[in-house]
């Protein structure tokens, strides 16, 4: 293990703005007191002397951290500052000796330093628990054996005095001493069990406990059997230890399960919420019964009501969607999701999403009415809180949700429906199309429900808002309407809708009507007024100062043409279309076949007239008025064909298209349910616990080394485990040429939010180089954490050093620096190194994702920054180039397979991916085959990019431009 890599107890933060100070000042300030320290053992020092010595053992410790020897000083500290009894001084003493060199260049223990072990058998000695207590801890950190030797008659005593903290922090001296230099005190286990068991601080029986599972765990279990059924009187810092003992013993030594399984079943009552988890934790890896697991969920879920940090409530969340995922196990929790939906009363979004899923995931025939009974008092709850920024889409949620209830079990769907129809009218666009959606779904696939929600939707139909949500309620009812009666009803609140007709003359009148009143009232001050231009208004614009109220009582599909948006119209003439031609073949008397056939094309013939006319906010587009005159030309000629096209094809494409989304579903669920299923092959070994031998066991997986990895971000990187093979695995930067006298090169590990560079230094020259000092600067959403140490390389030396840079957002980023040094002895100024730039590639932080086709849309809708990259590659196949950019961009696309099967010489498809950062990124891929230029013409086209920021929507605008120049055939 090199210099660089040894663990460090103290981090110092080192100013290094002043220049060095020089030793003959430095002994000058320690030793001013003059001869007075060696006069007597407590020197008459003046507060200002104590304050001058501070400061001067300060840039002492500063200066040996950067890799001063000072050999000269030793003596001077021991003799002048060693015999003060000021607390500072004490504390900076004890960092001192921590760092300073304490043998001879052979190996040896200087002389000097008996001196200060002696200092220190005083000061385990000293009257004040704190000096006491803090030296125990500063001896923990000797690997001088010499040096504690004649310290442990001091150190056993402290054992029994009157302050926990001294107590404590002896246990935690001895078991340090005893694992390093075990035959200094070879009887520490059983001198710390009698501690144990006559120790009424839980502290210090923490401490104690905790030597004993490392240093002698049958001694550990021999107490925790004689205690056992007091264990959950304990502290909770005691029982955390208890716990991870038995999971250990157990994890070891399966037989020992029996033993302790009921001491875990005790601590899932304990106060402590740490307590709790973690003995749900170990209960679950102990035992599959059903009742333990269980206990273990119904543990999880109190705490997750309970705690009132979001991040635990997530991360307990995590552990029961972890228990989901075991097949014995998923039954057991479907009679708990009633429980679980308790956690709903959070008001944190992303909790009552994973809440939601997982409910989902345990649904069954057995729960299913309770889960939807309490999702319709949800849905109903959220429609009459105030309006809070999340209710909005906690409410498409639970839309959501009770939709794929419907779908999975169709006799909820009647329980369901009449509730969600009332959010049709809503203000928030977003969960009204959720329930369109599932109505349009509903009303396809249970016929016995069309009556029901063709009832409703009348109801409701007059009280909708959006112009969208309008358009795919006209089209329900236009497509969905048998009866005469409830043809006859869309009529009358289509009518209802439109208001009086023709619109154009009685919207005229109206205006003629209320423009003489307020001619007379306002004529005045219109001279005055000032438009959002920066214009002076006419009289004109008098007509405009009204229709606030008038838009308030116009029918809402008036409102909607007279602002200018005639694509509801083009909606609204198939839908007349579609009911006329069926009118027609359900009443006979062609009086009234006429009447209803003329009373539509005259709705049409009045919308066309409108969108003509200057009334309307915008005119009505080229495409409305084809659309709205083939509907007339339709109903004009009422031809058997195009009676088929729309009341018999129109259905049958909506058919495909829901069959296609359900077996995509169905598919994407097989495909999740054969992951989860461990198929264990016919030729696979079997392994029997009484026959595996010691070495293998050691090989399973321990959930507390588990965690430890994960707290250390060491998840997922199986490799980490042998440092050697994972650095082979990766490039070697080079950040210096070898002809320079300092060579340096790196390897870059990436982590989830940080980069860890580990640069190796190499001194080429015959000098000693001096504050050897790699400095670093970063560009992009980058941030050095902190600045490297200076060294001191010998001739020839070589140096590791590391530095951790921490990463903010997803784009790319250049990390640059150099090197600067001192020449040992030469007059010159310092010298520099220019290191090479390290780019750090965006692709470590995107994964792919997936999303629904609405949310795909509104995002796309929402982001503001836009990348156009233009195809430019030597892929002559379309598949093949779609496949290479997913490869390359981490992304997944979202557009089926069957929506990309075949061939017709071009290609749509959108990508989607999310960085660690939670952060969006979107594509659309937009491609085609140049036929005309022949068969091997390479694939041309668009990919537009975007994403919420500049830096990620450039960084794969980047990164696609670069892999496809790169493409080879």
């Amino acid at each position: 293990m090199t210099a660089a890599e040894n663990v460090c107890y103290t981090l110092i933060n080192v100013p290094m703005d002043s220049e060095p100070p020089s030793e003959i000042s430095l002994k000058n300030d320690l030793g001013n007191c003059g001869m007075s320290a060696l006069l007597t053992s407590f020197p008459p020092v003046e507060k200002g002397d104590v304050k001058l010595k501070t400061e001067a053992l300060k840039k002492v410790i500063i200066m040996i951290l950067n890799g001063e020897k000072l050999p000269g000083l030793l003596m001077t500290i021991i003799r002048f500052v060693l015999p003060l009894q000021d607390h500072t001084i004490k504390k900076l003493l004890l960092v001192f000796w921590e760092i300073v060199p304490k043998t001879t260049p052979d190996g040896r223990l200087l002389q000097e330093m008996i001196l200060v072990c002696d200092a220190y058998r005083k000061d385990l000695q000293h009257p004040n628990e704190f000096i006491r207590g803090s030296t125990l801890r500063f001896l923990c950190k000797l690997k001088e054996a010499e040096l504690l030797e004649p310290l442990m008659p001091a150190i056993r005593a402290c054992l029994e005095h009157r302050h926990s903290y001294v107590r404590r922090n002896a246990v935690l001296a001895i078991y340090t001493i005893y694992r390093n230099f075990e035959h200094l005190i070879p009887d520490a286990p059983e001198l710390i069990h009698d501690f144990l068991v006559n120790e009424k601080d839980a502290s210090c029986k923490r401490n104690a406990f905790m030597m004993l599972i490392h240093a002698d765990q049958d001694r550990a279990l021999d107490y925790l059997s004689t205690c056992i059924d007091q264990v959950q009187t304990f502290g909770d810092i005691l029982q955390l230890v208890i716990v991870e003992l038995i999971y250990k013993v157990c994890h070891a030594n399966p037989s020992e399960r029996a033993r302790f399984i009921r001491c875990i079943y005790n601590l899932l009552q304990s106060s402590s919420p740490a307590v709790k988890y973690e003995a749900a934790g170990t209960l679950v890896t102990l035992s599959s019964a059903p009742t333990a697991i269980k206990a273990a969920a119904q543990c999880y879920i109190d705490l997750i009501i309970k705690e009132s940090d979001n991040n635990v409530k997530l991360i307990v969340l995590d552990r029961l969607i972890e228990l989901k995922e075991h097949p014995s196990h998923e039954r057991v929790l479907q009679d708990l999701v009633m429980d679980i939906l308790r956690v709903l009363s959070t008001p944190d979004l992303e909790v009552r999403k994973k809440t939601l899923q997982l409910a989902l995931d345990l649904v069954s025939s057995r729960n299913v009415e309770e889960l939807v009974i309490v999702l319709k008092k949800e849905v109903i709850k959220t429609n009459n809180v105030t309006e809070h920024e999340d209710t909005d889409k906690y409410r498409q949620l639970l839309v959501r949700t009770l939709h794929s209830c419907s779908v999975r079990f169709p006799d909820m769907a009647a329980n369901v429906i009449p509730v969600l129809m009332e959010f049709l009218s809503d203000n928030n666009e977003a969960a009204a199309a959720d329930v369109l959606e599932f109505v349009r779904e509903a009303i396809q696939r249970f016929d016995n429900l069309r009556p029901l929600i063709v009832e409703k939707m009348l109801e409701v139909f007059h009280a909708i808002k959006s112009v969208k949500i309008y358009r795919g309620a006209l089209w329900i009812l236009g497509e969905y309407c048998s009866t005469k009666e409830d043809i006859q009803s869309v009529m009358t609140e289509v009518r209802r809708s439109l208001g009086e007709i023709p619109i154009v003359e009685s919207e005229i009148k109206k205006e003629a009507g209320e423009l003489k009143p307020e001619e007379e009232v306002s004529v005045g001050p219109a001279q005055k007024l000032v438009t959002e231009m920066g214009t002076y208004a006419t009289q004109s614009a008098l007509s405009s100062s009204r229709p606030a109220k008038k838009e308030e009582d116009r029918p809402p599909l008036r409102g909607f043409l007279l602002d200018g948006d005639f694509f509801v119209a083009a909606s609204l003439a198939t839908t007349l279309t579609k009911i006329a031609l069926r009118y027609v073949s359900l009443v006979q008397e062609k009086k009234k076949q006429n009447s209803f056939n003329a009373e539509a094309m005259l709705l049409m013939a009045t919308i066309l007239h409108l969108g003509k006319s200057s009334l309307p906010k915008k005119p009505i587009t080229d495409d409305d008025v084809d659309r709205i005159s083939l509907c007339l030309k339709v109903l004009s000629e009422c031809s058997p064909l195009m009676n088929d096209i729309f009341n018999k094809e129109c259905r049958q494409s909506l058919s495909h298209m829901l069959s296609a989304k359900l077996e995509e579903e169905k598919l994407s669920q097989k495909k999740e349910s054969e992951k989860r299923n461990v198929t264990i092959q016919p030729d696979d070994p079997i392994s029997f616990m009484q026959l595996t031998a010691k070495n293998e066991m050691s090989s399973k997986e321990d959930q507390f080394q588990l965690s430890l990895l994960a707290a250390m971000g060491n998840t997922q990187r199986k490799e980490a485990a042998d440092p050697l093979a994972s650095k082979l695995n990766k490039v070697v930067t080079q950040l210096t040429g070898f002809s320079d006298p300092v060579y340096a090169e790196a390897y870059v590990h990436v982590n989830q939010y940080d980069i860890v560079l580990d640069v190796l230094v190499v001194n080429q020259t015959s000098d000693t180089l001096q504050n050897c000092t790699l400095e670093l600067a970063t560009l992009g959403d980058l941030k050095l954490v902190e600045k490297p140490s200076p060294l001191t390389l010998a001739p020839h030396d070589f140096a590791n050093i590391k530095a951790n840079v921490k990463v903010a957002s997803t784009e790319n980023g250049i990390i640059f620096g150099n090197v600067v040094y001192d020449v040992s002895g030469a007059a010159s100024d310092r010298n520099c190194v220019v290191l090479s730039d390290i780019h750090i590639d965006i692709m470590d932080y995107i994964q792919p994702a997936s999303c629904t086709d609405a949310e795909f849309r509104q995002m796309w809708a929402e982001f503001e920054w836009e990348n156009k990259v233009t195809v430019n590659t030597n892929i002559i196949d379309l598949n093949e180039y779609l496949q290479h950019i997913l490869k390359s961009t981490n992304m997944k696309c979202l557009t089926p397979e069957k929506a990309l099967s075949g061939y017709c010489g071009f290609m749509a498809a959108n990508l989607y991916a999310r960085s660690i950062f939670g952060e969006d990124a979107l594509a659309n891929v937009s491609i085609e085959k140049p036929i005309h230029l022949g068969p091997e013409a390479p694939v041309t086209g668009h990919i537009r990019i975007r994403a919420k920021s500049q830096g990620m929507a450039l960084s794969l605008g980047d990164k696609i431009n670069l892999s496809q120049k790169k493409t080879s055939l």
